[in-house]
């Protein structure tokens, strides 16, 4: 019967403790390939932890996180001071990778890679351009043979950071589109068709011919999806790369300590104007002290480990100065 008791005991308190270790988080579907790997590996090194991720987009991550229903949220779009103030809990970004919003298309019976200009690609989504043999898309392009046919943009319908990367960017490239449009994680477009997630939108594209959206590198490489160069401020027609995003990266000569930087159209030959950092949102002081310990040992792993892989997934790893930046900061997390 003691034994019985003892044993009793002991599994209460390793339930307690695994429930103590489960977090939940939710947000930008920018990261989650490189996300849900991280998350995995971790709990498979530390058993007791679970950590499950809801790619829900950066707008739902936000809300959910400030609101404390999820213990962290993610998002490719930094939190704005009005938001962070608005906050139940105060938050930190904690930048995780770079990565890269892509121009992907489904033309038939075009083989080659297209060149798109930022204004271009602004007034594809203002309504000014609408057909595929467009004489401003035709100036990009001079030997491809463009069909006669309208082009049907496809967006985000969600509150997203990777829609937040491309209008800052063109916000930045097109006046028209700043006024009109602005930048955001949701906007209300002029014309075309809202899919869910950076998963739907490569879906709407890939199955719909004719079409044009925006989504981030991996989900364009993974679907093997065309996409295209963008013109950047150097006026060079860059391909999205691990290694023209680090370009991009390396224009941020002093990063804020509190890491909401923006880095679309930055300037260098090589550097890819369509690139971001995406972040953690953590608590600074978690309501559970035994959550706050497990967001500092994951954050401490993925600088570790966890960055070694950037590169095979098509996202680019924290620069080394970023990184030790980012160390110094987790010593303030609990």
């Amino acid at each position: 019967m003691k034994l019985t008791w003892i044993a009793a005991i002991l599994v209460a308190t390793i339930a307690g403790t695994a429930v103590g270790q489960n977090l939940t988080g939710a947000g930008a579907t920018f990261p989650y390939p490189i996300y849900s790997k991280w998350f995995s590996e971790y709990s498979a090194s530390h058993p007791g932890v679970q950590i499950n991720y809801q790619s829900v987009g950066s707008g739902a991550g936000i809300r959910q996180v400030s609101s404390k229903t999820v213990d962290f949220g993610a998002s490719d779009g930094p939190m704005t001071d009005q938001q962070l103030a608005d906050s139940k809990i105060k938050l930190f970004h904690i930048p995780t990778v770079l990565g890269a919003d892509v121009p992907v298309y489904n033309l038939p019976g075009v083989g080659t890679d297209l060149k798109f200009s930022g204004d271009v690609i602004a007034d594809i989504y203002l309504g000014k351009i609408t057909n595929w043999n467009d004489p401003r898309i035709k100036k990009d392009n001079p030997s491809v043979n463009f069909p006669d046919h309208i082009i049907l943009p496809v967006y985000r319908s969600d509150g997203s950071g990777t829609t937040y990367i491309f209008t800052d960017y063109l916000s930045k490239v097109s006046s028209e589109f700043q006024s009109k449009v602005g930048k955001g994680t949701s906007v209300r477009w002029p014309g075309g068709i809202g899919q869910k997630g950076n998963e739907g939108v490569a879906g709407m594209v890939r199955n719909s011919p004719y079409t044009f959206g925006y989504v981030e590198l991996i989900y364009a490489v993974s679907n093997n999806m065309s996409y295209g160069e963008v013109k950047n401020a150097a006026g060079k027609y860059v391909k999205a790369s691990v290694a023209s995003v680090t370009e991009a990266a390396a224009s941020v000569k002093s990063m804020p300590d509190d890491f909401r930087v923006s880095i679309t159209n930055a300037p260098g030959a090589g550097a890819y104007p369509i690139s971001s950092f995406t972040w953690l949102l953590v608590p600074i002081k978690s309501d559970d002290p035994a959550k706050g310990k497990v967001i500092v040992d994951f954050l401490r792993w993925m600088l570790d480990h966890g960055e070694s892989e950037a590169s095979s997934m098509s996202y680019a790893p924290l620069p080394k100065n970023v990184e030790e930046k980012v160390r110094g900061a987790i010593n303030y997390i609990h």
